[in-house]
């Protein structure tokens, strides 16, 4: 697919009237910020993980997904990201999106109504058909698996 000559279009519900519009930081910018929802101050514990709402809900076309990430000062200054990162987003799915959050800095961490979480990806997933066959076709690298190919 050619960005320059395709426009996208993703349906956004606001849930909650506190909802934020996912916005892109940069015109270069890949991802989409995603703020909390949440109705007050929510503060995650060293090593703990919480579900924190953005108040939102999309409606995605088939075969595009929405990819929830961490964001990357977050997770550099503060130990917080996405702990299932990239999380999910099918495009059948109607419900709120929200944030799994993990907290694996030095202190608790608040996160405020509006403050930006994430990050959505928005990724083109092909249609694919997967096929039974009796054996694969080798490659240099074979069953090497974790570790395999170097460090």
């Amino acid at each position: 697919m050619d960005p320059k000559n395709t426009e996208l279009r993703v349906g956004i519900h606001r849930l909650v009237p506190r909802a934020g519009q996912p916005v892109r930081a940069t015109s270069g910018s890949s991802g989409y910020d995603l703020a909390s929802a949440e109705d007050g101050e929510l503060i995650i514990p060293t090593g703990a993980v919480v579900l924190v709402r953005t108040g939102l809900a999309l409606e995605l076309p088939p075969g595009l997904e929405g990819q929830v990430r961490s964001r990357s000062g977050l997770a550099a200054r503060n130990g917080i990201f996405v702990l299932n990162s990239p999380g999910t987003i099918d495009s059948d799915y109607r419900g709120e999106v929200k944030v799994v959050l993990a907290n694996f800095g030095d202190s608790p961490f608040s996160v405020f109504p509006g403050d930006r979480i994430a990050q959505l990806v928005f990724i083109e997933v092909p249609n694919v058909c997967l096929v039974a066959v009796d054996e694969i076709a080798p490659t240099e690298r074979g069953a090497g698996g974790f570790g395999s190919s170097g460090v």
